[in-house]
């Protein structure tokens, strides 16, 4: 592991997530994380949550450190699966986290695994994912979910017609919006 992102509110505030030097993993700033989860406050007790390329892990712990009832973090690298694991062992609750190895695109071709209340979609920006994972994401999320967005600041990612926008921001390099379904 070459770093660290550490979790920024909620029960598991200041835990330290590691992050490991892989090609792609590049976590959500601590900026756009408090952002993000200050728009989702009012929507995050009870919820269940799905971050589709974990890497860190940071979207998703921090979801269950302010109040999502759990959450399934999915993430195609052994190595980071396992400091996933890793450091759900070692929180208290950390059960709420349930990591699973896979390469997201193939999962979300799988049997459901209940519907969510909130999706996290931040993929390797080199991948182009997007499109693909929002095409098949619908049949696994909630009526009135609720999806995370993050891509590169010149890329337009825009979901399917039943999602509308909530909130947006940028940074320097990245566009990060929150879209509503229904």
């Amino acid at each position: 592991m070459s770093g660290s992102v550490r979790i920024i509110g909620g029960r598991w505030r200041g835990t330290r997530l590691p992050v490991a030097d892989a090609e792609g993993l590049r976590p959500t700033s601590d900026r756009t994380r408090e952002t993000l989860f200050n728009w989702l406050q009012p929507v995050l007790p009870g919820a269940r949550v799905l971050d589709l390329f974990a890497g860190s892990g940071a979207l998703g712990f921090e979801a269950i450190s302010r109040g999502a009832r759990e959450a399934l973090l999915v993430e195609r690298d052994a190595r980071q699966c396992e400091a996933l694991r890793e450091t759900a062992a070692r929180l208290e609750g950390g059960d709420a986290a349930k990591i699973v190895q896979a390469d997201a695109l193939a999962l979300l071709r799988a049997p459901l695994h209940g519907l969510f209340d909130l999706a996290f979609v931040d993929p390797p920006f080199g991948g182009d994912l997007w499109d693909t994972a929002l095409q098949r994401l619908g049949p696994w999320m909630a009526g009135q979910a609720w999806l995370y967005v993050e891509a590169p600041l010149q890329r337009n990612i825009q979901p399917h017609a039943d999602w509308r926008l909530h909130r947006e921001g940028t940074t320097r390099e990245t566009r990060h919006a929150l879209y509503r379904r229904g």
